[in-house]
């Protein structure tokens, strides 16, 4: 099972109001588990950086002015990403900014069936708790002291922890193989009791031999209780 724990950095928050992305990171997990695969892209977004989106993740026009545009690395994207699922937090955000971006290419866009949001999983598992990448990386315990701003890859290497924290821990191998081998019994135990043969209920009835048998051991006894006057 392949995943890719992904995130972006961006101009604003609304692409529909001309907003863009300017960096992309991606992780690359194989049954939960990190290959050490990764893609990193940053992409000149053809406008001015707003001051309050370059406070957060550091990234100014002077930065950005030589990097490549979106579309002339988006094959290589689309080439990492191939049709796996994409794993981001809050990841509506991220897909809308993805195929903003595609759909300006005039490329098919990712489809959200393809989308696992770790912002939901985690309301799931902590109702009434915060979410934050931050906050929840501080309840799983996941160090993030060289984080001074956001950064996609960056970003996406935390995610990449705490996503398997959210499925259940580094030991998560463990326990799929333990759940196929309960669901190897099962089916083994249906199986045998669907050719299982249906035998009529046994009669446990004393022979005539047996209560004769009975009778003279009774007739042995002398003064039993139960027929001592109450």
């Amino acid at each position: 099972m392949r995943e890719i724990i992904f995130d972006t950095e961006t101009t604003g928050f609304d692409p529909a109001s001309g907003d863009r992305m300017v960096e992309i990171g991606c992780i690359e997990l194989v049954n939960r588990v990190p290959t050490g695969r990764t893609f990193h892209a940053y992409y000149n977004p053809q406008r001015l950086m707003p001051a309050a989106a370059e406070a957060i993740h550091g990234l100014s026009d002077i930065f950005l002015k030589d990097k490549p545009l979106f579309a002339h690395g988006v094959e290589e994207l689309l080439d990492f990403l191939e049709d796996s699922h994409l794993v981001a937090h809050n990841a509506r955000f991220d897909f809308g900014f993805l195929n903003h971006e595609l759909k300006l290419c005039g490329l098919p866009e990712v489809g959200m069936h393809r989308m696992i949001d770790t912002v939901a999983i985690a309301r799931q598992l902590h109702p009434g708790a915060k979410h934050s990448l931050d906050a929840l990386c501080t309840r799983y315990g996941i160090d993030r002291s060289h984080r001074v701003k956001h950064g996609a890859l960056l970003d996406a290497e935390l995610l990449a922890q705490l996503y398997i924290e959210l499925r259940g821990g580094r030991q998560i191998g463990l326990g799929l193989a333990q759940e196929e081998e309960k669901d190897a019994i099962r089916v083994e135990l249906a199986a045998n009791i669907a050719v299982r043969p249906v035998r009529p209920a046994r009669v446990f009835t004393a022979s005539a031999m047996e209560l004769e048998r009975h009778a003279a051991f009774v007739a042995t006894l002398e003064k039993p209780l139960w027929l001592e006057e109450a």
